[in-house]
């Protein structure tokens, strides 16, 4: 079931009320529900309100309520966009109690009748459990055959078994055990955020990745190309975003802070390449956690990414 997002999270400062250039996002913002299909380009946002596999996965919870506290810091962005392009917001799937997979497949149905629509979902988790009801959807919209890469920027693997139960630690192993189409690329592994056997894991799966330390280090031309590379080989891609991947010291409200993080400008560029690529039809952002925030900066700073997402997908202006 998806619940509506209450009005009155869509608010902000207001400059001019009919000049359209003045405009920040909740002026433009349309809640509506999915019927009719997109004549112009559009996002459509989609809140995953889950840490049930956050907590499976013995991790801190909190993750839940970051859908709507992403909302409240997108309301107050500038929307700068031509008159054509709109953004809409669909709600948020709750996870109710322990019923994560059914939560998965009801994210999963949604993200397929958005795509259906000729719209570019943008969901706002949520633990990265979310990344696994986002793949349902894509690949039940680009059918059994087409070749889905997922571009993961996140601080670990996520192939963790799940022979007990999912979490928000095995969705990629669970895709890509049972999908020989789906590829994976994940960008910012820590390399002691990870044990060896997980490494061991990625490697006989085929996984390709850059670690932190090698996005440090490696021309930025290098992992554009090994980017571009992978996306010229697949049909369609799906983009995701643990924040987790971000330095503790400007991102502290995740669920498993990592001080030797990346910078924002190194994952707004990230974002910004794939998500500008043609083939990219989707993004969502996981394991922000309000309650662990500090003066709401990891909010914000989510915020702002996300938004980096929506301008690229829309191919509109990122300046």
């Amino acid at each position: 079931m998806i619940h509506a997002t209450q009005s009155d999270i869509w608010n902000g400062r207001i400059d001019d009320e009919t000049n359209r250039a003045a405009f920040r996002l909740h002026q433009v913002i349309q809640q509506l529900p999915l019927k009719e299909s997109a004549t112009s380009p559009t996002c459509a946002l989609i809140g995953f309100s889950s840490d049930e596999g956050v907590r499976r996965n013995n991790g801190r919870t909190g993750a839940a309520a970051g859908p709507d506290s992403l909302r409240s810091e997108l309301a107050k962005l500038p929307w700068r966009q031509p008159e054509s392009h709109q953004l809409i917001d669909l709600g948020t799937i709750v996870c109710i109690d322990d019923q994560l997979e059914q939560a998965q497949r009801e994210l999963g149905q949604t993200v397929q009748e958005i795509l259906a629509r000729h719209m570019k979902p943008i969901i706002l988790g949520g633990g990265h459990e979310t990344a696994y009801g986002h793949y349902l959807g894509v690949r039940e919209f680009a059918g059994p055959e087409a070749k889905i890469g997922v571009i993961n920027i996140d601080a670990h693997f996520d192939l963790r078994s799940y022979e007990e139960q999912p979490s928000s630690g095995t969705m990629f192993k669970q895709m890509l055990d049972t999908d020989p189409t789906t590829s994976y690329f994940v960008l910012g592994i820590q390399e002691y955020g990870n044990t060896q056997v997980l490494f061991d894991e990625a490697d006989r799966l085929g996984v390709r990745y850059i670690t932190e330390r090698e996005l440090e280090s490696m021309p930025t031309e290098h992992v554009y190309t090994q980017l571009h590379q992978f996306i010229a080989t697949q049909d369609y891609i799906m983009l995701t975003l643990c924040s987790d991947v971000l330095d503790a010291a400007v991102a502290p409200g995740v669920s498993a802070p990592s001080p030797f993080g990346l910078s924002p400008k190194q994952v707004r560029e990230l974002i910004h390449i794939v998500a500008s690529a043609q083939k990219t039809l989707s993004f969502d952002i996981s394991e922000i956690n309000p309650s662990l925030d500090v003066s709401g900066r990891t909010v914000k700073l989510g915020a702002h990414l996300t938004n980096e997402a929506i301008v690229s997908l829309l191919g509109g202006n990122t300046e």
